[in-house]
């Protein structure tokens, strides 16, 4: 079985290539799960709440009965998952509300890092070595760069930028909770895929039962349903992925991975969105996955 073979690479070498290989992947799959929330014909909610549907249907068999249930010890891990993933969503649509993708993404995603690395220092007692520290500088200094770049550049959304640049950089901090929430959780249970497949089901709810309550609901259109499947498997992917590197290694590593996913971010915006990309934008691009090398190799 899968859950097998994670546990057998689990603190090994093997375990630290598949973590970096997890959470690259994660990274990339964030960004084309945010550009198809922000982008298209929908707005953000409705974008998330299609989403979190398809994820919920996909999710709740595979939960209740191909995973094992969770210990009757460690409900509170997934309660307080279902909270913190909950706050999270909103913020994070609420900032797409009101900002343009390629500034408000680069400043969730380097408030998030650092946050994280200095949680998982306290959590788990992951420590960074000095060139690790630079890394994350390197890093910080090309995410927060991109947005000044994006901001200074960008005629759409100007009027909501302020309070979209705030939501951001809270919405930057949940990433940094849930992430070091999250690595706590699906390392306190035996299977990861229990914790995975809870996980999913149970932070899907909430968007569609809002919308329900508010009388949002109406017959989807083919175009919604496709973006919800989509939305569903890129997600399983993301989040997937990214849990399980932070269980077979370091948290604050694969947390500074994954934020190249703003590199990844400003590709999409330039090909789908039509966001124009240039040659200034390309070296802090640069610097944001330089940053990252540093990190990785630096320990």
């Amino acid at each position: 079985m899968l859950s097998d073979w994670i546990l057998s690479i689990e603190g090994t070498p093997a375990g630290h290539d598949a973590a970096l290989a997890l959470a690259l992947a994660a990274a990339f799959l964030h960004a084309l799960f945010g550009a198809l929330q922000k982008g298209g014909r929908y707005d953000p909610w409705t974008s998330r709440t299609a989403m979190d549907v398809a994820i919920f249907a996909i999710s709740t068999p595979i939960a209740l009965f191909v995973v094992p249930w969770p210990p009757a010890g460690l409900w509170w891990v997934l309660l307080g998952t279902v909270v913190i993933q909950f706050v999270y969503k909103a913020l994070q649509g609420a900032t797409y509300q009101r900002g343009a993708y390629t500034v408000v993404y680069p400043v969730v995603r380097g408030t998030g890092p650092l946050f994280t690395v200095l949680g998982a220092g306290i959590i788990f007692g992951e420590v960074f070595t000095a060139t690790q520290w630079a890394g994350v500088a390197i890093l910080i200094a090309g995410l927060f760069g991109l947005s000044a770049y994006n901001l200074a550049k960008i005629t759409v959304d100007r009027a909501t930028l302020a309070p979209a640049l705030g939501l951001a950089v809270a919405t930057g901090f949940l990433v940094a909770v849930y992430t070091t929430w999250n690595a706590f959780g699906i390392r306190s249970m035996a299977d990861p895929f229990t914790f995975l497949a809870w996980f999913f089901m149970l932070t899907s709810w909430d968007f569609p039962l809002i919308a329900a309550l508010r009388g949002r609901w109406r017959r989807p259109e083919a175009s919604l349903v496709r973006l919800g499947l989509t939305g569903a498997i890129v997600a399983f992917g993301s989040f997937g992925s990214i849990m399980l590197a932070t269980r077979l290694d370091s948290v604050g590593e694969a947390a500074i991975l994954r934020e190249t996913s703003t590199v990844f971010a400003a590709l999409i915006g330039w090909v789908l969105l039509k966001e124009a990309v240039g040659p200034r934008r390309l070296i802090l691009m640069s610097l944001i996955a330089l940053g990252a090398v540093v990190v990785e190799f630096g320990g």
